[in-house]
């Protein structure tokens, strides 16, 4: 490919589906951000100078139009589409590189300006996923330089990243980087086999603490091994509450009026009572709640019994119940806290959790945030906290004792318990409660 004239029709080679067909060409720049591949649209920005720069990127997008997918593939939704757009950066920056263009003059000069803002930011997940677009290029180097200005502390995450990512492709055959032959679950061997596999390792990394000793590198190492565990995050993960699952009718047992019919009062709810009532109460009185607002937390083992739930509903039919459950290391904003029963409406499902707990703080935030003034709130709990990541953290086991303390949430093990720590008793607190128990008892 020399001179300006730009011919992305005859790219072939393809064998996952794509159809040739009439591309639109458009003039492009070196600059980052300045060139691009539109595959769904057949729109190619390239830049057409004859210099050597401008050749390169215009090698490295016309590789996207040989190798890149022309649409997005839903089994990968538990990775992070910034993630998938860097890896596969670094995978086309890969072939280029093998086939002799020089990946060293993708650089416009911008790299160590934008390294130094992503760090002053503390923007440690971006920090992960923009190093791997520049992996092997000669903006790594200034870029990490960058960062460095600003967190010299980030440099042994960011080196093993990239010595991850080097290792994984350094073994593989060209040709295996850029097949098209589409795999069993109709996606692009090479991107499923590069692309995906890097995308979920900057996942992991960007979704850990980072590293500031050797035992905390070493768990970080360790994660970025395809299956390996997270490292921890040492933070929790943000509430997202699914309501769906009151879509359900309303169990005619769970029904209760929040006030009683009285003899005096300020409004009259009941003025058919002055008829049929002997003593005329047709009036309005409140009575005491029998509601409260109960969290479950349904990690692990820890599942939902529809007996005992329906059980609760009956002692306390104005409870709020609330089940979470955080799937470890998720980017995809599943829901990790579902709403089981409100203003007497029962879930139609009860889901079986997402294996961690990771939400624990917030969760029963929220909940103290729901309660009405006087309701108690309970906490179905083995005492056990995690962060986002799964991982037992010091830091917020503290803040959630510091919650239960402050707000007097009472604790109980089993779902059994919870109607009478609703309605009479503060169940005691002891370490069978866990971390949380024990920072509890401590004075």
């Amino acid at each position: 490919m020399s001179g300006t004239a730009v011919f992305p029709e005859l790219v072939t080679g393809r064998e996952d589906g794509f159809d040739a067909g009439p591309w639109r060409v458009e003039p492009g720049s070196t600059s980052r951000g300045g060139a691009s591949c539109d595959l769904t649209r057949r729109v190619l920005e390239v830049p057409l100078g004859v210099d050597a720069t401008s050749r390169v990127v215009r090698a490295h997008e016309l590789m996207h139009v040989r190798v890149s997918p022309y649409r997005s593939f839903v089994e990968h939704r538990d990775v992070s589409s910034r993630a998938l757009e860097c890896a596969e950066e670094f995978r086309v920056n890969v072939l280029l590189a093998r086939l002799g263009f020089a990946v060293t003059l993708l650089c416009d000069g911008s790299e160590k300006s934008g390294g130094r803002a992503i760090a002053e930011k503390a923007d440690w997940p971006e920090a992960v996923r923009f190093l791997l677009a520049v992996v092997g290029t000669g903006a790594e180097r200034d870029y990490l330089a960058g960062v460095r200005a600003a967190q010299p502390t980030w440099m042994s995450g960011l080196r093993a990243v990239s010595k991850r990512a080097r290792k994984l492709v350094d073994t593989m055959h060209v040709d295996e980087l850029g097949e098209t032959a589409l795999d069993d679950e109709g996606v692009p061997r090479g991107y499923a086999n590069v692309t995906v596999v890097l995308a979920r390792m900057l996942d992991r990394a960007a979704g850990s603490q980072v590293p500031a000793d050797p035992d905390s590198l070493r768990l970080f190492r360790r994660s970025l091994e395809v299956g390996g565990r997270r490292a921890p995050s040492g933070v929790f993960a943000s509430l997202m509450l699914d309501q769906s699952g009151l879509a359900n009718r309303v169990d005619p047992n769970s029904q209760w009026r929040r006030d009683r019919p009285s003899t005096s009062g300020v409004t009259m709810r009941y003025p058919s009572r002055l008829l049929t009532d002997d003593l005329q109460r047709a009036y309005g009185a409140k009575r005491r709640s029998r509601g409260g607002v109960v969290v479950i937390d349904q990690s692990g083992s820890m599942d939902i019994d529809p007996v005992q739930l329906s059980a609760l509903l009956l002692r306390a039919p104005g409870a709020l119940v609330v089940g979470y459950s955080h799937r470890p290391g998720d980017v995809m904003a599943t829901p990790n806290a579902w709403v089981l029963v409100h203003n007497g409406v029962l879930a139609r499902r009860y889901p079986s959790g997402n294996v961690g707990n990771g939400v624990d703080g917030p969760v029963l935030a929220w909940a103290v945030a729901r309660a009405r003034p006087g309701e108690p709130v309970v906490w179905v709990t083995d005492g056990q906290v995690t962060d986002s990541n799964d991982h037992p953290s010091e830091v917020l086991t503290l803040q959630c004792a510091t919650l239960v303390r402050r707000h007097r949430i009472r604790l109980v093990r089993e779902l059994s318990g919870a109607a009478g720590a609703l309605a009479c008793y503060r169940p005691p607190v002891h370490s069978d409660f866990g971390r949380v128990g024990r920072k509890l008892l401590e004075k």
